[in-house]
């Protein structure tokens, strides 16, 4: 039994563990713990505030309306000459404190006087002016203390030593006296000394910020409530929207890439929502695009293959004989299914960045020439009238074949595609540091929606440029991957001469740069 427990308490823990794992909960932690600590912090700065500056103001205030009774003090002591007048005379003592002062009472607590002083305070009250009825001691000692100065003071002579004491005091406490200078013709003469209220009792301004403080006290569990509740709605609200992103992100996993995630606001989450909704487009197009490629390589290889398959069965099933044109339609065949895959290979040689060029200074104008010398007996089927502007010296660092098969791919395309009598303009410049090389034929011409994906694989131009003219539309996507493996680019635009122009920067050699 005790495995079991011990099971089912690691189980517990686990799932405690993976409940507080969560980004929900840890935002509102994270959220309600600094405001927490913000509202902890503002109490204990606010309470040390409020005590200080309370202080502060009460030992100023008794200090202010002890300043008369300095004064009266100076004036009897400049008139007698010492303190006899008060020490021999106490009553005067009291009348001074209850003209200044407005004492009404003794400072008794309900445990009457302190221990020691009882019998000496009952002695001096018999020498006190009668302020109103009569009181017995029990009455006096339920009366609150006064919120007065009044019997907390004593008087002190020039040696510190105490000369009319505090009537409720014993030695320690009038050693917390604090002593204001009586001076007589700048001659300090002796001290008024007074207990601080705050070190004695609790008056009426402790009371006041006890109060503060348990107002401050339910304010700060006010404002403790609505940070909860404020950190509960921000995590849930950021912690949905990641939610949100995390359900889109799954979808993409599974593959639903036309998986969308709303979008609002314009924050850096809302950016995030739409970063991911382009990436999804993007996959889906991709997607798109992987099976139309397939479908079309399909297509493409099935061709060439269905027509062999007839050639061979014509012949094995005696319908056509075993001849010189037999073999050669099958050779063809074979050869256009060859080519086929030839290029297949070479594009994926591209997208593996494995595409390799055998770079050397190469006669740019000697390799075009080559190019047309060898689709010179199509050119002339076609009626395709060639205008060449070829500037004579200029030399690039390329792979004389491969660049050779660019020329001979447009030139594929030019036949196939234009009008006949077709025309076809070349021609090559210096711009910079590259070499550019325009070629340009005749209608007809591109729809500017079409001119950028013409380089994109089996791509053709549903009116013009179709299956039925023979291509299998991977020509110019070669020619793309081969100049931009020369480090070159290549552009479509619209040709003065109707049709097509490409535009092919070529980097020159570095013996002429």
């Amino acid at each position: 039994m005790s495995g079991v427990d011990s099971a089912r308490g690691k189980a517990g823990s686990s799932r405690l563990r993976r409940s507080l794992d969560n980004l929900g909960v840890k935002l509102f932690l994270a959220i309600a713990g600094a405001n927490l600590i913000l509202v902890m912090a503002v109490y204990l700065v606010w309470s040390w505030s409020f005590d200080k500056g309370l202080v502060d103001y009460v030992n100023q205030s008794e200090r202010a309306r002890l300043t008369p009774m300095i004064s009266r003090l100076a004036d009897g002591y400049r008139q007698h000459g010492s303190w006899q007048w008060l020490t021999n005379d106490r009553e005067s003592w009291y009348g001074l404190l209850r003209d200044v002062l407005g004492s009404r009472g003794l400072p008794f607590n309900r445990d009457g006087p302190r221990d020691g002083v009882r019998d000496r305070v009952r002695d001096e009250r018999r020498d006190l002016p009668r302020l109103g009825p009569r009181t017995d001691e029990r009455d006096a000692s339920n009366v609150a203390p006064p919120i007065t100065i009044d019997w907390r003071v004593m008087l002190f002579d020039p040696d510190s030593t105490i000369v009319i004491p505090y009537p409720g005091g014993d030695v320690p406490t009038m050693e917390l006296a604090v002593k204001l200078p009586i001076r007589v013709d700048d001659k300090t003469v002796g001290y008024l000394g007074y207990i601080p209220r705050l070190r004695l009792v609790q008056s009426l301004e402790s009371i006041t910020a006890a109060q503060q403080r348990q107002r401050f006290t339910v304010i700060a569990f006010g404002m403790l409530a609505a940070v909860l509740l404020n950190a509960a709605w921000i995590s849930h609200w950021l912690s949905r929207r990641l939610r949100a992103l995390g359900h889109g992100a799954t979808a993409l996993a599974r593959g639903d890439y036309a998986a969308r995630i709303p979008v609002n606001g314009d924050d850096e989450l809302a950016r995030l929502a739409v970063d991911f909704n382009h990436l999804a487009h993007a996959l889906e197009a991709a997607q798109r695009g992987r099976q139309q490629w397939i479908g079309d390589i399909a297509h493409e290889l099935r061709t060439p293959l269905t027509s062999l398959r007839a050639e061979i069965e014509a012949v094995q099933d005696g319908v056509r004989p075993l001849t010189q044109a037999s073999m050669a339609s099958v050779a063809q065949e074979v050869q256009q299914l060859t080519r086929l895959v030839e290029d297949l290979r070479l594009l994926s040689l591209s997208d593996l960045g494995a595409l390799t060029c055998r770079k050397e200074p190469a006669d740019l104008a000697e390799i075009i020439n080559d190019a047309l010398s060898v689709g010179y007996a199509s050119m002339v089927d076609r009626k395709l009238e060639v205008q060449l502007q070829v500037t004579q010296g200029i030399t690039v660092e390329a792979d004389a074949d491969r660049l050779a098969q660019v020329f001979r791919n447009l030139l594929q395309n030019t036949l196939r595609y234009s009008e006949s009598p077709a025309r076809l303009r070349i021609s090559t410049v210096v711009d910079g540091r590259d070499a550019r090389i325009d070629w340009e034929d005749s209608p007809p011409g591109v729809g500017d929606k079409d001119l950028q994906r013409l380089t994109e694989r089996l791509f053709r131009v549903d009116d013009s440029r179709s299956r039925a003219s023979g291509g299998s539309g991977l020509g110019l996507a070669i020619v793309k991957a081969i100049v931009e493996a020369h480090g070159g680019r290549m552009q479509a635009a619209h040709s003065e001469l109707g049709g097509l122009r490409w535009s092919i920067w070529l980097p020159l050699s570095e013996r002429l740069t």
